[in-house]
């Protein structure tokens, strides 16, 4: 991952705690907190002057940041909206893929619907955690044309349904 992608994906987090912020000078976004430093190996792969920065705002909750590199796109769930929104320098956030997580194939308790960790199988494809559907699945569709479409990877084990799959590696 590379050094700025690290602070985009520090500042999604950030964007969701509602803390304050305030823009910089200079800056073209908002700057919030800090970066404090436990160990001196950070420095290789963020610079000194590195600042935390609001690179989008108004989710619920996000998680499972995906940078594609050959993009410049970053991926990422609002958990509750059932939404994976898409963030481009140029663009901003722009809604990438609804639903995410709960396509309504079967009923649903889950007040979390949406999807969670998102990662790439070994031939690129997206990888959701869908928490509604409760599995692991496939987007049936090329990552530039997104469409919820998917293909069950998992969803069980040991003859159990999954409860609300979360992370992705």
């Amino acid at each position: 991952m590379k050094r700025h992608n690290i602070i985009y994906f520090a500042a999604i987090l950030f964007a969701c705690n509602g803390n304050t912020s305030e823009k910089k000078e200079g800056s073209m976004y908002k700057t919030i907190g800090t970066i404090e430093r436990l160990d001196p190996a950070l420095d290789d792969i963020i610079s000194a002057d590195a600042k935390a920065e609001i690179i989008a705002e108004g989710f619920e909750w996000s998680e499972g940041p995906l940078w594609v590199e050959n993009q410049q796109v970053l991926l990422f769930s609002d958990v509750p909206m059932n939404t994976v929104y898409k963030w481009t320098e140029g663009k901003g956030k722009e809604v990438y893929l609804n639903p995410s997580g709960y396509t309504g194939a079967e009923p649903s308790l889950c007040k979390e619907p949406g999807s969670n960790g998102l990662t790439f199988d070994k031939n690129g494809n997206l990888v959701l955690c869908q928490h509604g559907d409760r599995r692991m699945a496939r987007m049936d569709a090329p990552l530039d044309k997104p469409e919820a479409k998917f293909i069950t990877l998992a969803d069980k084990y040991n003859g159990k349904r999954f409860s609300s799959p979360n992370d992705a590696v």
